[in-house]
């Protein structure tokens, strides 16, 4: 195996234990809207679930929606993991890697508990779930909640008079609720902009190579 082969195991192994762990110990110990303070009133475990947003944001919409989405996602996370594998066969590009890594890790983190998380828990309405009830879980597959608990309510106040359409609202920043996959993918695409930009291209070109095998060629010359 290559350098960057145990690279992107090694990420995506850590981010996948860290989110799944994080998440089964806010299901079995919240019920849904318990919170807790962690660091003062700006850092808090709040417990929200979503249907597989980003960032607690709901999906609209039936189950067909939730189904939809979650197939989506499994295809997206089949492509970059196939690109990934691809590029892990040359020994450059190891911060490229890492940071896919990031992106592909917090993907099936949250797909996870979109295709299980309906059956392995019963609801957290009003209680505390329990993993792998007698009864069966909330769920079918591919119609779990993605778990989010991460809150950073920095700054909290009213606009002021003058601002035009918000004048005297108040707002909430950072309002998002979010969770350790979230945060992956967040730092795995802003780390590619800021730093490898350049290189996103070689990426596309390992996922979607062309037909005279021009992607092949690349990945043997860095063998």
């Amino acid at each position: 195996m290559t350098r960057n082969g145990k690279t992107a195991m090694l990420v995506v192994a850590a981010v996948i234990i860290i989110d799944q762990a994080s998440k089964i110990w806010v299901k079995t110990h919240f019920a849904l809207g318990d919170e807790i303070n962690v660091i003062g009133e700006w850092f808090r475990l709040h417990f929200v679930e979503n249907n597989g947003m980003a960032f607690g944001m709901q999906l609209s919409g039936e189950s067909w929606g939730k189904l939809a989405l979650s197939v989506f996602r499994i295809v997206a996370i089949v492509f970059i993991g196939i690109g990934l594998a691809r590029l892990c066969r040359q020994e450059e590009k190891r911060g490229l890697v890492a940071c896919i890594s990031l992106v592909l890790a917090g993907a099936v983190g949250n797909i996870f508990d979109s295709v299980f998380y309906g059956l392995i828990f019963d609801s957290s309405w009003g209680q505390v779930a329990t993993l792998f009830p007698a009864e069966g879980g909330y769920g079918t597959l591919l119609h779990g909640r993605v778990v989010d608990m991460l809150y950073f309510p920095l700054i909290e106040g009213h606009w002021p008079e003058w601002v035009p359409v918000w004048g005297g609202q108040s707002f909430l920043f950072f309002r998002p609720v979010f969770n350790i996959a979230d945060s992956a993918i967040c730092v795995g695409m802003f780390l590619m902009i800021v730093f490898f930009h350049k290189d996103l291209g070689d990426f596309l070109a390992q996922v979607f190579p062309d037909k005279k095998g021009g992607a092949s060629k690349e990945a043997e010359q860095g063998e």
